[in-house]
């Protein structure tokens, strides 16, 4: 057996793409069913990594509703301080900072978490990281 993919809803699809692709996934492909009114688009890191696909319904208004049957996905990072500071200048919010050295949360436009873990050994806690209250749910 072989991980594929996860599938995610988004309402925005261009907002998504923009999310994502700021976290480092690449399109691999995209296709448009006309007759069923969605789009489908496959990302990754890299050619032959586990998938995120973003199912786009044309015709979605609402915004889409979570259980607590889903919790998060995670990525891996060179620099915990560094990715959160460039995530932050492009509008996304922390709000989990990384206080420890070694974790942070953000949300998707669609509002579906996304755990941000250091590679290797945690970093040395420093500011203005340290100090940083949690915001919101994630």
């Amino acid at each position: 057996m072989e991980f594929l993919h996860t599938m995610l809803r988004v309402k925005d699809l261009e907002a998504a793409l923009k999310f994502w692709e700021l976290l480092g996934l690449k399109v691999l492909r995209r296709k448009d069913y006309e007759q069923g009114r969605f789009t489908l688009v496959f990302l990754a890191t890299h050619e032959g990594a586990p998938e995120i696909e973003l199912t786009h319904n044309w015709d979605q208004t609402d915004d889409y509703t979570f259980g607590r049957n889903f919790g998060h996905l995670a990525f891996s990072v060179e620099n915990i301080y560094e990715t959160c500071a460039r995530l932050e200048k492009s509008g996304i919010t922390i709000l989990r900072p990384p206080r420890d050295g070694h974790m942070a949360f953000i949300k998707s436009p669609d509002n579906q978490s996304v755990e941000l873990l250091q590679k290797g050994n945690r970093l040395t806690p420093q500011e203005p990281w340290l100090s940083r209250e949690n915001v919101g749910s994630w």
